[in-house]
């Protein structure tokens, strides 16, 4: 891929990111690593070349498969979510999606792991990966509801799609202290949560409505 290709030019230029970072700094983001990932990973290599000039928007787009690339708004909310509570070392992402949020997080947790059930969507983003030389995360095509156990526990988990209620196995996969980052709920009435791992039991807080594809089983 071109020098000019991944800076970008236009409505995808630094200016252009720059802004979207303002934006999101308005909505309440306030941890430095994670704007600042924002503002560096070009999110218009992650869309067709059709949507590249509205890949600075805040607001979802199509990736193909019937699913989206999230608003970078929630990208970054959900990544300052995890983070909040101090450094993590094993995290796994459920929903590879076309690796924009992969992307995102790959520097700042010191092993991720990502898992998607969509064969094509996970080479894509394997690809783009690739190409921003991000070659430290590990891949897996599966059900991302029964989580990656040979690899868990995790330290965190973060979950791109939304099932109806939490499935237990990504619960278990949690390591003592650990955070599950999740929406939860049907389609119109979905809510963020956060669960973290105590010596007392999971704790939940919630975060927030949001909006997000089903999470499904199996994989294809």
């Amino acid at each position: 891929m071109s020098d000019l290709r991944m800076a970008g030019i236009g409505m995808t230029s630094a200016r252009t990111r720059d802004r979207l970072v303002q934006r999101l700094r308005e909505q309440g983001i306030s941890n430095l690593a994670v704007l600042d990932r924002i503002r560096n990973v070009p999110r218009h290599i992650f869309v067709d070349e059709a949507l590249g000039s509205r890949a600075y928007e805040d607001t979802a787009l199509p990736i193909g498969f019937g699913q989206t690339i999230s608003q970078p708004y929630i990208v970054a909310r959900m990544s300052e979510a995890l983070l909040e509570g101090g450094p993590l070392g094993s995290v796994l992402e459920v929903g590879t999606g076309c690796g924009y949020q992969t992307a995102v997080l790959a520097p700042l947790v010191e092993r991720l792991f990502t898992i998607e059930r969509i064969g094509g969507l996970l080479e894509r983003a394997r690809e783009r990966l690739k190409e921003l030389d991000i070659r430290t995360v590990k891949f897996h095509h599966g059900d991302g509801s029964q989580g990656w156990k040979s690899q868990a526990p995790f330290d965190g988990i973060l979950v791109a799609a939304a099932p109806l209620v939490v499935p237990p196995a990504l619960v278990r996969q949690l390591a003592p202290g650990g955070r599950l980052i999740v929406p939860v709920g049907s389609e119109g009435e979905q809510e963020l949560m956060r669960f973290t791992r105590r010596e007392q039991g999971v704790v939940r807080e919630s975060l927030g409505r949001v909006a997000f594809v089903p999470l499904l089983g199996g994989k294809n």
